[in-house]
C-alpha cells in the first residue's frame, strides 16, 4: 500500500476534504471524496432533523389532534424557517391575506 506523506499531517476531516480537492485526489477518487463530503454534512443534517421534531413536538403538544396534516404543514413551515419568515414585512402578510377568498377570521 503507498502512504502519501501529503496527508499524514491532517488533524480533521475537514483538513481532508480540503487537502483532497487541493491536491486533486478527488477527481481521482471521488467516491472517497463523496463519502467524506456526506460525513461532514452529517453533523449538520443530524441537527436540521432535530430541530424539526423539537418544532413538531411543541406544536403537536399544545394543539393535540384538532388539526389536518395540511395544516400542520402550513404551520410548522414558518415555525421552522423562522429566519426567512423574518424577512417578510408584517404588511406584506397583512395584504396578502387581505386578498385571499377564504378566511375565517378578519382582521
Amino acid at each position: 500500500m503507498h502512504i502519501d506523506n501529503e496527508f499524514s499531517s491532517l488533524n480533521s476531516i475537514d483538513d481532508l476534504a480540503k487537502k483532497f480537492v487541493k491536491v486533486k485526489k478527488d477527481r481521482v477518487y471521488p467516491l472517497i471524496y463523496r463519502i467524506i463530503t456526506l460525513a461532514l454534512t452529517l453533523s449538520v443534517v443530524t441537527a436540521t432533523v432535530k430541530r424539526v421534531f423539537s418544532a413538531m413536538k411543541i406544536i403537536k403538544h399544545r394543539l393535540r389532534n384538532r388539526m389536518s396534516d395540511d395544516w400542520l404543514n402550513n404551520y410548522l413551515v414558518p415555525y421552522i424557517e423562522n429566519d426567512a419568515f423574518d424577512l417578510i414585512p408584517n404588511e406584506v402578510v397583512m395584504q396578502h391575506y387581505h386578498k385571499m377568498q377564504n378566511k375565517l377570521i378578519s382582521l
